[in-house]
């Protein structure tokens, strides 16, 4: 329940609806007990198995008194009239009456899919904005299948099992406290006598909900570990090919693909055994209902103020309240079976962001003299990875990183624009700690050329336009010159319109590159943070990447995470790193008279 409430605040954007649901279930409930209800008098006064009176007693608000009133009202109808016009008269009451019933159900309807779609929408927004606020970390300790899971499939479910359950939430109990209220003025002792007996479907039926929610998150976590196992076998197909490992993969998919269809059966199974097990138990009571009240009617002396045909009339209108009380009981269980969606939802609305910003940050709106990291260190989780780094950057310098893979060169380039904070030490840009700064502004101030370009399906010009308003096709087609793509793009069939598909895969690696340089041209950082975006190409590619990098890289502030060694000849400065400490540092010639560390590895590469 305490999920359901959760969810529940997303209504306080749609009142409006809201109060429009409650206002039309309320007519259609009416307008339904008035079509059970109001004909068993008349029916009674039309086959003469009762004579309407002159005139109504005054009995109060009972039962008797409203059988009375009606009787008066309907029995001028009845001694005046011919019989088939009075039958007439019932079949156009009738169907006034199903109009109105179904007209309102229909607009309680409109306004609750309103409703319904509005809260899902919202669900939706709230986990992809906190998808993307969410820092890197937390994406490498969750499987990206997993994660998708809960931003679709699980969102799916609150949709369907909680948020579906609204519109019954509002009508069912609205419908069962009038037709209680009716039982009531019928014969309050055979009302008490069936409250007694509905409990016990109610414990049943909560029982039913609590198994289906544990059995439900086991059956999303199964979910997600299928979708994981499927989109890690779509971006290896390659390596699966290549290694002939369609039989290995197939058997591991059909293992999870085993376990989701039992524990999916299993939520089905307990989900649908809830009504039946409820409608079972209705039937029961109203065997006992029928079996007291009629043993009170039979007997004689015991229950004379009970009249049969108000006996029906119970009979009919606990009829009517069994469906209301089952789809409550159905709301119940699939609240439960929706709660595991919520908790894995919640997950991910509730993930600390450990990236967060001061409550009032400094403003950074240009980069004017240095970086500064001063005695940094990191760790993920207990393994340290960066040990007391410290080194200074200047404005129009570069700096390159290079040594061993691990050894921490990329996660020094995270910590600059704030994917990861520190764990100890600052890093400072114009004396002002990161931590203090605006996010917005640090990011703003740099540019990033990632060794795999990342791309979207999307066209050519909002590819390099990424990230940025109002750019002319001039500005990005000046940006492509710079990086050596305007060439190519030409070539395209669409030029800059042409979509290049997902992840850019109608491109070359090359060609890729140059898109995302392009992208950072556009941008016009004047800090740089290229990670050795050439490591990857064939010759000609590299040339024309490695000549658009250097194009790039003029006049500004660079910071370079270098695998070949042969492109950082000419950085002002290098830093070799091991084991997450700095070994050496210096200018090219300087490392290699030195015959230290980065010497062997200029050797290991054949280039001194």
């Amino acid at each position: 329940m305490k999920n359901f409430l959760q969810i529940l605040r997303y209504i306080t954007g749609y009142k409006r609806q809201a109060f429009l649901n409650l206002v039309f279930n309320l007519f259609f409930v009416l307008f339904n007990l008035l079509s059970l209800l109001l004909f068993i008098p008349f029916l009674n006064l039309l086959f003469g198995l009762s004579k309407a009176p002159k005139s109504a007693a005054d009995q109060g608000l009972s039962m008797d008194y409203l059988e009375v009133k009606f009787a008066e009202i309907m029995g001028g109808y009845v001694d005046g009239g011919d019989k088939l016009q009075v039958l007439g008269f019932i079949c156009v009451i009738i169907i006034v009456l199903f109009l109105l019933k179904n007209l309102f159900r229909f607009l309680a309807m409109v306004a609750v899919s309103h409703l319904r779609q509005g809260i899902a929408r919202d669900i939706r927004k709230d986990v992809y904005d906190k998808l993307l606020a969410l820092p890197l970390s937390y994406f490498s300790d969750e499987r990206k299948g997993d994660v998708l899971s809960r931003s679709t499939a699980d969102v799916l479910a609150v949709e369907i099992s909680i948020i579906g359950s609204l519109e019954m939430l509002v009508r069912d109990p609205l419908n069962v406290i009038l037709s209680l209220g009716t039982m009531f003025l019928i014969s309050p002792q055979l009302t008490l006598f069936s409250l007694v007996l509905l409990p016990i479907s109610g414990f049943v039926i909560s029982r039913i909900s609590k198994s289906l929610r544990r059995t439900s998150l086991k059956g999303q976590d199964a979910q997600g570990d299928l979708l994981s196992f499927l989109e890690e076998s779509l971006g290896g197909l390659r390596i699966i090919k290549a290694f002939n490992a369609e039989r290995q993969m197939k058997g591991g998919f059909a293992k999870i693909n085993d376990q989701v269809k039992r524990l999916i059966t299993k939520v089905n199974i307990k989900r649908e055994l809830a009504s039946p097990v409820s409608e079972f138990l209705g039937a029961c009571v109203m065997v006992g209902i029928v079996w007291y009240g009629g043993r009170l009617i039979l007997t004689e002396g015991d229950f004379d103020s009970l009249t049969g045909s108000q006996f029906i009339g119970f009979i009919i209108m606990f009829s009517n309240l069994l469906r209301p009380v089952q789809n409550i009981s159905k709301v119940v269980a699939d609240i439960g079976r929706g709660s595991a969606s919520v908790d894995r939802v919640n997950a991910i609305l509730k993930a600390d962001n450990k990236i967060e910003e001061q409550a009032r940050p400094e403003s950074i709106g240009v980069f004017n003299n240095k970086i500064e990291y001063d005695s940094v260190g990191f760790a993920y989780e207990e393994e340290p990875v960066l040990t007391d780094i410290s080194f200074n950057l200047e404005k129009g310098q570069s700096l390159a990183l290079v040594g061993e893979s691990g050894g921490g060169k990329s996660t020094i380039a995270d910590l600059l624009p704030r994917f990861y904070d520190v764990n100890s030490g600052s890093i400072r840009i114009d004396g002002i700690d990161l931590k203090d700064a605006k996010l917005n502004d640090v990011r703003g101030l740099m540019g990033i050329v990632t060794q795999q370009s990342i791309l979207f399906n999307d066209t050519v010009y909002n590819n390099i336009a990424f990230g940025m308003d109002n750019v002319t096709l001039e500005q990005v087609t000046a940006a492509a010159k710079v990086a050596n793509a305007h060439d190519f793009i030409e070539q395209m069939s669409a030029g800059y319109q042409t979509n290049i598909g997902d992840g850019g895969n109608k491109l070359s690696g090359g060609q890729k590159q140059r898109l995302s340089i392009a992208r950072a041209v556009l941008k016009n950082p004047p800090i740089l943070i290229l990670d050795e975006a050439t490591s990857a190409l064939d010759t000609e590619s590299e040339k024309l990447v490695q000549d658009a990098l250097v194009n790039l890289m003029k006049d500004r502030t660079s910071l370079i995470i270098a695998h070949r060694l042969s492109t950082i000849q000419h950085v002002d400065e290098i830093l070799v790193l091991q084991k997450g400490k700095i070994v050496e540092r210096g200018a090219h010639a300087d490392l290699i008279a030195r015959g230290g560390v980065y010497k062997r590895l200029c050797d290991l590469q054949g280039f001194t």
